[in-house]
């Protein structure tokens, strides 16, 4: 009897009955089945996301752009050019959503694309990162090394609007406000200034098809990104008030710069000498030397903002070592810390790794590397011994590098 009464209890929502569905929930005068529950969940999600869109404007704090260096300065040593750009350009971007629908005349402000220009290892992945941290609009970090022209091996380039996607927890609205950040935008140059004759698909080919993303338009865009997932639906995202910042290395654009500058050496607007050396050389970098270093005018009219990251001196070297929240040296205390040992390390050994950072042109990476080095033989014997104090000199540092394999690396 109370078998046949377990029999006839159903799911009053959908009518099944309690041996077709997994768990069947008790309520005052009903019951749901789990496969309802999974189906209110999404409805509930999606009402509460469409509540929250309206109230994003109210979230959004604006920092002025003094209030932003700020906060870049805690984590990114000098670069202020760039820093002072960035700033700008993050919060015009603030201004411009809060603006939307509030103007009375019809003037709308468009976006101002920022494209960077620096040396390996001088912060250009820092500075993005660190913007991060402070905003609360939607932000993402895509790599242009892995894209490639649609129909080849590789990622589609709707595949960085996925990544904004997922950093707004898939709320388009949320998506379509966002600052993507592409880094290592050089690599998709082409490889001469001529237009290829043959099809460029990682280089060229993704350049026109980034054209359309960084304009503003309707882009059909896969949620779980790639072509792993074809049965997927596309979601439509509108990439007009997507702001995009890109960063590149240009390796070797220094030489297309000082063939221009010294072409125009003559007569009253000459360099002077002080002007006119390898440090002061990506200061006066424009979008014709980015043109022929690769990329086709097309794409670099669609970014305005042009700035560069210059490279980094011994004094600046010295500074990320030390003064950043993040410092290297920092790092290296707290970790001997976590096995009780104060380490301390001279003056002598910071400037002796800043110098052999220079001689093998790492910039801000090749300083980990050679303290790795330094410290390794250290962080391999100290927790196991009875040490509880532990000074690094400069024989000791220069000894432990001669052991390793970074001290054998020439640049060319």
């Amino acid at each position: 009897m109370a078998k046949a009464q377990d029999d006839s209890i159903r799911c009053s929502f959908c009518g099944r009955e309690k041996k077709d569905v997994n768990v069947l929930i008790a309520g005052i005068t009903g019951h749901i089945c789990d496969s309802c529950i999974s189906q209110a969940h999404l409805i509930v999600e999606e009402e509460s996301g469409l509540k929250s869109n309206a109230e994003i404007e109210k979230s959004l704090k604006l920092l002025t752009p003094e209030e932003i260096v700020d906060h870049l300065n805690n984590h990114v040593i000098g670069q202020e050019d760039a820093k002072k750009v960035l700033a700008v350009a993050v919060y015009n971007h603030y201004k411009r959503l809060l603006q939307k629908g509030k103007s009375k005349d019809e003037i709308e402000i468009e976006k101002s694309n920022v494209i960077m220009v620096g040396e390996t290892g001088t912060g250009k992945t820092l500075l993005a990162r660190s913007i991060a941290k402070l905003l609360n609009v939607p932000f993402c970090i895509a790599d242009a090394t892995v894209l490639t022209e649609a129909g080849y091996v590789g990622e589609d380039v709707e595949s960085i609007l996925s990544r904004l996607l997922q950093a707004a927890d898939f709320d388009v609205n949320a998506a379509e406000r966002g600052i993507v950040f592409i880094d290592e935008i050089d690599k998709v140059a082409r490889k001469s200034d001529n237009p290829s004759i043959t099809r460029d698909v990682s280089g060229e080919g993704v350049q026109q098809a980034m054209l359309k993303l960084l304009e503003g338009a309707q882009i059909s865009v896969p949620p779980q990104g790639g072509r792993k997932h074809p049965e997927q639906k596309m979601v439509q995202v509108d990439t007009k008030d997507i702001l995009f910042i890109c960063g590149g290395a240009f390796d070797g654009i220094s030489k297309i710069i000082e063939r221009r500058v010294k072409s125009q050496s003559i007569g009253f607007n000459a360099l002077s000498k002080d002007e006119f050396n390898e440090e002061k050389l990506l200061s006066h970098v424009n979008q014709l030397d980015i043109k022929k270093y690769g990329l086709i005018p097309e794409l670099i009219g669609r970014f305005p903002v042009l700035t560069y990251l210059n490279p980094l001196t011994k004094e600046i070297l010295l500074s990320i070592l030390t003064d950043p929240q993040n410092a290297l040296v920092k790092q290296y205390v707290r970790l001997f810390e976590m096995d009780d040992i104060k380490l301390s390390i001279q003056p002598k050994v910071l400037e002796f790794i800043v110098e052999k950072a220079i001689e093998l042109k790492l910039g801000a990476r090749g300083l980990r590397s050679i303290c790795e080095a330094i410290l390794t033989e250290a962080m391999f014997n100290a927790p196991s011994s009875d040490v509880k104090e532990l000074v690094i000199d400069l024989a000791y540092a220069e000894k432990q590098f001669s052991k390793s394999k970074i001290s054998k690396l020439k640049v060319a």
